[in-house]
């Protein structure tokens, strides 16, 4: 079967090709940036480079965008541009061309505001009912690329999933006072808890989503590694993480001890899967319970095809204030 994979120069495009080639796919690879897994050099704003990349291709992976860490260097137009302009791009192109299933890399930073609760209130329980509150314009064209892709699904019949990520990345935090405050594995490590997945799971549920597509036909997911947490966890999550960790994942401590690393004391949003593993059929492996049997084992905790995918930077200049202009 041949497919299309934008953004496939990315860390998701890249993880997603590479799969799909080891799986037998014939995959056509679209990026601005030339790289090992990009066939045809181009932009998604341009139709017509859009219509040739879709010639025979019967599903689309739509990973292309501009991400948060561009918000201070990129104009709305910008953004517009390609996470609007360019879905919708693909998007008619994918209906004219007869492609079977879109599936479409959204973001759980479409809900915004809605991922910071108030004062003295309990943690965010954050699944796909959650009404999206975005606070930038990247969380703005993400959230309207979404709405595109249901309108094609609703006009057109064309498949639309949307996967909603949370941060699979493995470059450091865009928060310096975050980065001084833990090394960055264990930052990484204590994310699993509630807003990480790893990129294998990601990968792997695109793959899960376009098969599922027809039957499907529309509906948004969540993409984040499974929380051990229950919704009654969620007040005592604000102030007293470490105690509800400590009750569900007692190893941690330990294996945490013997790196000197640290808990966060408090938590306050928690992606939940639970539509996904109940629609898609997805089994995410990476979680928390997961990782320390990794690091007591003295093994990775990157996934295999994430290290051979490795970092990739959403900048080429370099930065005062760390990696990312904030």
């Amino acid at each position: 079967m041949k497919v299309l994979v934008t953004g496939s120069a990315g860390h998701l495009g890249e993880g997603l090709a590479r799969t799909l080639q080891a799986q037998r796919y014939e995959v056509i690879g679209l990026d601005i940036l030339a790289s090992a897994f990009t066939t045809h050099v181009g932009s998604i704003t341009d139709r017509d480079f859009v219509k040739s990349c879709l010639d025979g291709v019967k599903t689309v992976f739509h990973t292309a965008t501009l991400h948060k860490p561009h918000v201070a260097t990129h104009n709305m137009q910008e953004f517009v541009d390609t996470n609007i302009a360019g879905t919708l791009n693909l998007l008619q192109e994918s209906v004219a061309a007869g492609v079977e299933a879109f599936v479409f890399t959204s973001t759980t930073s479409v809900f915004g505001d809605a991922l910071e609760p108030a004062a003295g209130s309990p943690a965010a329980w954050i699944t796909e009912d959650v009404i999206p509150v975005p606070k930038n314009i990247y969380g703005v064209t993400k959230a309207a690329a979404e709405d595109l892709c249901q309108l094609f699904y609703r006009n057109h019949g064309l498949s639309c999933i949307v996967l909603r990520t949370s941060r699979f990345f493995p470059e450091e935090d865009d928060n310096r006072s975050v980065r001084n405050a833990y090394a960055d594995d264990n930052l990484k490590a204590n994310e699993f808890l509630f807003r990480r997945v790893e990129l294998e799971d990601a990968v792997n549920a695109h793959i899960l989503a376009a098969k599922r597509a027809k039957a499907i036909g529309f509906s948004k997911y969540i993409i984040s590694a499974t929380t051990p947490f229950v919704r009654g966890h969620a007040t005592y999550l604000r102030t007293n993480a470490v105690w509800v960790v400590q009750g569900l994942v007692p190893g941690y401590v330990q294996e945490y001890e013997r790196r000197g690393w640290k808990m966060f004391e408090g938590i306050d949003r928690v992606y939940v899967n639970e539509k996904a593993r109940k629609e898609l059929g997805w089994q995410p492996v990476y979680d928390f319970r997961h990782v320390i049997e990794r690091l007591k084992a003295g093994e990775d905790v990157q996934s295999p095809l994430a290290k051979m995918v490795g970092a990739k930077g959403y900048h080429v200049e370099s930065f005062e204030d760390g990696p990312y202009p904030v």
